[in-house]
């Protein structure tokens, strides 16, 4: 919970500034983003038949820092989550965690391509666990900082408007880092078991576009992020898409819904008894209903 208190009072301060930026301070500057608290909650009493109390709550936050001079353009997202959830008289668990970050910088080579220079960052913020609701299976699988990813890459950027980009880089470092020492010395997320960093060389493609009103009152955003090691398996190509739906109500009630599909090829499936296979992809699903408040352009 310290952690979404952490993250509200970020977001809150940043989301003042946006608000009292003078003209002159932003004006090759686009600001921009939308914040939600969306939650659940069931209470039974003397329910015959049967069941447990639940409640869940995930804060989610996403912005938009963007300029634009002449030939220059720098985008840059921060995409921030997280979730609780809580059933009967067991430990909250966590049902959302996420710390994404990107910048990009483009020189205009063309009305709509760009020379460009991106460099990304992805973690999480608390532990994860195989099984967070078995005191004997509790077992922590991840942590802040375990892993995290950074892409260092030089590519073209073809942005035909401000809400569709395709950037394609054939030269990307990709680096993943577990900094705690039990995931390190197992060889979690593909490191050499001791090691805390692996490098990979290789191209990427990261693609994203939004739309707003859809359908009346939906507001639809999609980002697919691409990686392939061309020095190992270059077919075994490592894929990030999620889509995400945002359903307005009213200027404070929405809801949001979105999609979530990760294949890594360095994260082997290990299933209930341990055993480890290969790599499998990774689904999440994410429905809520909430409060909401969209700021800047």
């Amino acid at each position: 919970m310290k952690h979404l208190l952490l993250i509200g009072l970020a977001v809150s301060s940043m989301t003042v500034v946006a608000q009292d930026a003078t003209p002159d301070s932003v004006s090759n500057w686009t600001i921009g983003g939308v914040t939600s608290l969306t939650f659940n909650k069931v209470t039974l009493t003397n329910w015959a038949s049967g069941g447990e109390n639940s409640s869940a709550g995930t804060f989610l936050f996403n912005s938009h820092f963007n300029y634009k001079k002449d030939k220059v353009n720098w985008d840059n997202t921060i995409d921030l989550g997280y979730g609780l959830t809580k059933q009967g008289t067991k430990d909250n668990v966590k049902s959302e965690d996420r710390v994404y970050l990107v910048s990009k910088y483009g020189y205009a080579a063309s009305k709509q391509w760009f020379y460009s220079g991106l460099v990304d960052f992805k973690t999480q913020l608390a532990p994860g666990y195989k099984d967070p609701s078995d005191p004997l299976l509790k077992k922590r699988i991840s942590d802040f900082m375990a892993p995290a990813y950074t892409n260092v890459s030089l590519g073209m950027d073809y942005k035909p408007s401000k809400n569709f980009s395709a950037y394609i880089s054939p030269v990307t470092a990709k680096f993943t880092f577990v900094s705690d020492s039990v995931l390190s010395n197992a060889g979690a997320f593909g490191v050499e078991p001791g090691d805390n960093m692996r490098k990979e060389f290789g191209a990427s493609a990261k693609i994203s576009g939004k739309k707003a009103n859809v359908v009346k009152n939906v507001d639809i955003s999609s980002r697919l992020d691409l990686f392939s090691n061309l020095q190992e398996n270059p077919q075994n190509v490592d894929v990030d898409w999620e889509v995400v739906f945002n359903f307005k109500v009213n200027n404070l009630l929405s809801a949001i819904a979105s999609f979530n599909m990760v294949y890594d090829d360095d994260v082997k499936y290990v299933n209930e008894a341990g055993v480890v296979g290969n790599a499998r992809a990774q689904f999440k699903q994410l429905f809520g209903f909430g409060l909401s408040y969209k700021f800047g352009e």
